[in-house]
């Protein structure tokens, strides 16, 4: 009988488990790979919910009220929680790598010679694409002037050699800094047709 009260009983802590539980998920898929946004969103965020409505297909065939409300409250934090952290995966993403790695990549981009030719130093942040189509180059750069966090994205950027979509400060003096698809550093196609 006490059981029975028992697994009829709302359940708080399997709503709070389970936006813990994509958190740190997604939050893990998100930060070790480009596509951990799209695998989530693709593969696992569809078997998960599709696992949760069964089980509140169920609980609803047996009629325990208190069990669909636990359950329909766990899929309801695990959609609030994959919305907000996909929504805003990209920031998160080179906030929390940075936060993790930015000790060594600092002192991977200051060990190379200052540029003569009025560049600024960088490194490659990350590159994506499949197959040598559409590529999307990020690179870290130092902004010892931090002048890049006077500028609004998209457009030109003294000591970046092309137009750029995105500039994101990640602390004072470093940015990431995202080029349009097919371009790297140095390699400005885009940049050149709206000069002729």
């Amino acid at each position: 009988m006490e059981e029975a009260a028992e697994a009829g009983r709302f359940d708080w802590k399997l709503p709070l488990s389970a936006a813990i539980g994509v958190g740190v998920v997604l939050l893990s898929l998100t930060v070790y790979s480009p596509y951990g946004g799209f695998l989530y969103t693709f593969f696992l965020a569809p078997i998960i919910s599709l696992s949760f409505l069964v089980l509140l297909v169920i609980a609803a065939i047996r009629k325990r009220k208190r069990q669909c409300l636990s359950l329909l409250s766990m899929l309801i934090a695990f959609v609030v929680v994959s919305g907000a952290l996909l929504a805003n995966g990209e920031a998160l993403r080179d906030h929390v790598r940075w936060l993790l790695w930015s000790r060594k990549l600092k002192a991977e981009v200051l060990a190379q010679p200052t540029p003569v030719n009025g560049e600024l130093r960088h490194m490659e942040w990350e590159a994506t694409g499949f197959a040598a189509v559409a590529n999307n180059t990020s690179y870290l750069v130092f902004d010892p002037a931090d002048s890049l966090s006077m500028q609004h994205s998209p457009g030109e950027f003294h000591g970046i050699p092309c137009k750029v979509p995105l500039v994101r400060r990640l602390e004072g003096h470093w940015y990431s800094v995202r080029f349009y698809t097919d371009e790297v550093w140095g390699d400005c196609p885009s940049s050149r047709a709206g000069e002729r």
